[in-house]
């Protein structure tokens, strides 16, 4: 008898059955780029719509992944990152920085699941500035690396400015932008009641909140045990950095992202000594580069004061985790205290200091720079708190008399640092003077500003001086003064008896180029200079500029190389030429 090799109806149904139910139990994943053409230094973002996922937690059950390749280049590694708490969207993004066409690939992957998608976008000349980084040619100071313009870091701290309603970040970051501040520190992770904590008047209103939450929480209220979920995140929140990035962005204005503020207050470090490093803040900081770095404006601070709930291998580690995540390698350090650990660590592109006072001035970073040049590695060097307007008014330490810390103070610091090679962030007054209540405050705690906070118009002549003239070039010369006899007016006796006084301590600080044709000579307090005879080129016309209110006026030599300032004012002495300076001649003008 002959088999029959028909199957069973029966038979067949069930199979057909098991290939739906198999059919059924795979995600669909459909990848939706957003455009085939962007901006150099604006990102591709690609949306992966999700359904029928059985992932548990899609923020660790699945991986996005992918390359890109830019035109003559090798392929660049890219996390996506899950965009919705149920798992039903998740993005990667994409930021060229050449023109030209970029195929990319990218793969999803939930258990054995895989799915992957190619493409191809085009990158277009966008006229963007780029990514900032350390000069290669003048390794003290930084440079964009589209444009190749140099980079005059003039910082204000903002820890908390993700804390407001986006409205208000956005007119933040205006009225910074208007006042010519170029970096901004925010926090992406941090919590505290109120402004109490550091002595100012500053509390949560409908607008504000002390309480970062880039976790999900059981608690989101809480202070100090908010119950954070570490292996979801909050998306919402996430999104709404995102658009404080963005809006920061369009102003060529870089935000340093702080991973923790006050990380040893009770709840804001959810990971504790147990877990640093480990795999949960692991996937914090991985998260964050996958979402935030294709934003050109970004730069990376592990920690605000990492010492006081971290260790020095901790940053080692996590220094290297995030220049191994980073595809675009922007600039990376860690605000810790008056020494800075890693002068020869790969990771740390430049070096941050918190040096409060006269003691984080023209000294200290002098000190800070010889001390680099010791390990043969140059990176910039950044006084990165120095004391903020008004805060402590009645000093601290051996800083007792009032204004310790007036914008007055602030600013003439600022002048040191720049002449001591360095650069500086400031901090504007956090209490507005209204009194103890709800909606006050802003500055330094988390950047808003009104007209009682004056410190950055202070600075203002400070940004304009440097960006007038070819600064990077220029290095410390303390001996390009060969004797210095301050003004001696009431004030300047009181400023020599007492360093901590809001009068000047009567000083020349000097720096110059290679070639001897740019100079830059400052005088707390005024006073006559002498120079070194043969630290100038001969025939420079020089000028008296004032760091007060960027008035100039023609200088005048008392005899060869001795100058005497216009008044007991602090002044700047100019040495210049047309090719290294945008000041015009004042010919018409003479010293008064």
């Amino acid at each position: 008898m002959k088999t029959s090799t028909l199957l069973h109806p029966l038979l067949l149904t069930a199979c057909g059955l098991a290939l739906v139910f198999k059919a059924a139990a795979e995600p669909q994943v459909t990848f939706l780029p957003a455009a085939e053409q962007v901006g150099c230094y604006d990102f591709l973002e690609v949306t992966l719509r999700v359904a029928g996922s059985t992932a548990a937690n899609p923020f660790t059950d699945v991986a996005v992944t992918g390359t890109f390749t830019p035109p003559g280049a090798a392929a660049l590694a890219v996390d996506g990152f899950c965009d919705s708490p149920d798992g039903s969207v998740h993005r990667i993004r994409f930021m060229p920085a050449q023109p030209g066409l970029h195929p990319y690939r990218i793969s999803y992957r939930e258990g054995a699941f895989e799915r992957t998608y190619a493409g191809t976008f085009e990158a277009v000349d966008s006229k963007r500035k780029g990514v900032l980084r350390v000069d290669p040619e003048h390794p003290w100071h930084f440079r964009w690396d589209g444009s190749k313009e140099r980079f005059f870091w003039n910082g204000t701290t903002a820890y908390w400015l993700a804390g407001w309603d986006d409205t208000t970040i956005r007119q933040s970051l205006d009225r910074l932008d208007h006042l010519k501040v170029t970096r901004v520190r925010a926090a992406l992770s941090g919590r505290v009641r109120d402004g109490r904590a550091w002595f100012e008047n500053v509390f949560p209103a409908d607008k504000f909140s002390f309480l970062l939450n880039p976790w999900v929480a059981r608690d989101p209220a809480s202070v100090e045990e908010p119950g954070f979920d570490v292996t979801r995140f909050n998306v919402a929140y996430w999104q709404k950095f995102e658009r404080l990035l963005r809006h920061a962005w369009t102003k060529d204005m870089v935000i340093s992202v702080i991973f923790y503020v006050d990380g040893s207050r009770p709840g804001a470090d959810p990971f504790g000594k147990s877990g640093m490093g480990g795999p949960d803040e692991q996937r914090y900081y991985r998260y964050a580069m996958a979402r935030l770095a294709p934003f050109a404006n970004v730069m990376w601070d592990l920690a605000n004061e990492y010492r006081h709930f971290r260790t020095d291998a901790w940053a080692e580690q996590m220094g290297a985790f995030v220049k191994a995540c980073d595809p675009y390698d922007h600039l990376t350090s860690t605000h810790g205290h008056g020494d800075f650990r890693f002068r020869t660590s790969g990771w740390a592109d430049f070096a941050m200091y918190q040096s409060w006072d006269e003691h984080g001035g023209y000294e200290f970073m002098l000190r800070n720079r010889r001390e680099q040049e010791k390990t043969g590695r140059i990176i910039p060097q950044v006084n990165e708190e120095y004391g903020y307007e008004d805060h402590y008014p009645q000093g601290w330490g051996e800083n007792r008399t009032a204004p310790a810390r007036s914008a007055e103070t602030r600013t003439r610091l600022a002048w040191e640092i720049a002449l001591a090679g360095g650069y500086q962030t400031s901090g504007e007054r956090a209490d507005r003077g209204t009194g103890w209540g709800p909606d006050t405050g802003g500055g330094w705690i988390n950047g808003r500003g009104d007209d009682t906070m004056t410190l950055f118009e202070q600075q203002a002549p400070l940004f304009d001086f440097f960006t007038s003239i070819t600064w990077w070039t220029l290095a410390p010369a303390p001996d390009l003064v060969t004797s210095f006899q301050p003004a001696t007016p009431p004030a300047a006796k009181a400023a020599a008896a007492n360093p901590a006084s809001a009068h000047p301590r009567p000083r020349a600080l000097a720096m110059r180029n290679p070639d001897g044709d740019l100079a830059v000579v400052y005088l707390a307090g005024g006073g006559t200079v002498a120079l070194k005879a043969d630290g100038l080129k001969d025939g420079l016309r020089p000028l008296w500029f004032s760091p007060r209110d960027g008035g100039i006026r023609v200088a005048r030599a008392l005899r060869t190389k001795v100058y005497r300032s216009p008044d007991a004012s602090d002044w700047i002495l100019l040495f210049r030429t047309p090719c290294n300076c945008s000041f015009r001649e004042y010919d018409e003008e003479v010293e008064r």
